[in-house]
């Protein structure tokens, strides 16, 4: 399975962006059937959590720093996977990435993903 994360950009704080991850390639059912989630590294940071939702679409998790400010969705249909995120603010720069979990849940260790897309940069300037 190959991940074409898109959307990132420049904006500014209290902006809103919207970022898309786009599956292909082999064993694409596979993203269908599993949990799909998104990450992010800040430079200089770790990989973190920020949402994730199941393979239907109807079960999403989310980190407290983004909780109510960001909307995970996926259309199945077309193998994609949206981030659209509200009210931004400096701390949300960093690359993030879209990846395909294990399994069917929503899950938000990054151990529970086996495929991971390149990542897009997101920039917020305050």
């Amino acid at each position: 399975v190959q991940l074409q994360a898109s959307g990132g950009g420049l904006v500014q704080a209290g902006g809103s962006l919207s970022l898309s991850c786009a599956a292909s390639g082999r064993y694409i059912r596979t993203v269908s059937n599993n949990g799909m989630g998104w990450f992010r590294q800040a430079q200089g940071k770790e990989r973190e959590f920020v949402a994730s939702v199941n393979w239907r679409g109807a079960s999403a998790l989310y980190a407290d720093s983004v909780k109510g400010r960001f909307t995970i969705s996926r259309d199945s249909a077309r193998n994609t996977l949206y981030l659209h995120m509200d009210n931004v603010v400096p701390d949300d720069t960093a690359v993030y990435y879209c990846a395909v979990a294990r399994g069917s849940a929503s899950v938000s260790g990054s151990d529970g993903y086996n495929y991971w897309g390149q990542g897009t940069l997101v920039t917020v300037s305050s």
